[in-house]
């Protein structure tokens, strides 16, 4: 179903240098796209992986998301092959995808005016995929994924690359954000956060 994204955002007072977007479930609707492409890449296993676990799970690595699983129900997925065998049909299914319009005019009005970065968990060939899905890659300064960093969020890793690429204090940054674990990260990183509500579908 379409996402429908009639909200307004309230954006804490300042003067922000920098902005830094997550990418899945803030400027992309892709959820329920990269929820379906799991199903099909875990196959009889995806009956232990509920759509409320999906999205509890919001923000995690991929690979760390099978290692979860396996840890969980004693399965012997292996990462590598599993991650890549979702990620494939991820983007074969990348038709799909919509903007959600209120954050992605947020990044529009700001584009030129201050920089801007992208900050996600995902692999760098699938959130480039994404951000060209939607037109607006040539947005951002900085394009931070999960090949850039160690730890991902809730770590403040992402963001802090993200600020370093931008050289921008981290302090001066606002992140944008779906799930609770990327304002966990944004905060450990010291930056302020706002949280875009869930789609309505």
């Amino acid at each position: 179903m379409q996402y429908t994204a009639n909200f307004q955002l309230d954006l804490p007072a300042g003067d922000f240098a920098a902005y830094i977007f997550d990418c899945d479930g803030t400027l992309a609707d892709t959820m329920p796209t990269h929820y379906k492409a799991w199903l099909t890449a875990l196959g009889d296993h995806a009956l232990n992986f509920p759509e409320a676990m999906f999205y509890e799970l919001g923000g995690v690595p991929t690979a760390r998301i099978v290692e979860i699983l396996n840890e969980r129900h004693s399965y012997n997925l292996p990462v590598e092959e599993t991650v890549a065998h979702k990620e494939s049909l991820f983007l074969e299914m990348s038709h799909e995808i919509a903007a959600i319009e209120p954050v992605v005019a947020l990044a529009r009005q700001y584009h030129g005016h201050k920089p801007l970065a992208v900050a996600s968990g995902g692999h760098r060939r699938i959130v480039m995929n994404t951000l060209r899905a939607l037109g607006i890659a040539e947005l951002f300064q900085a394009i931070v994924c999960s090949e850039d960093y160690q730890r991902g969020k809730p770590s403040p890793d992402p963001f802090l690359e993200a600020a370093l690429r931008l050289d921008v204090a981290p302090e001066r940054c606002l992140v944008f954000e779906d799930t609770a674990t990327g304002i966990a990260a944004a905060t450990a990183a010291g930056m302020q956060s706002v949280l875009v509500p869930p789609p309505k579908r």
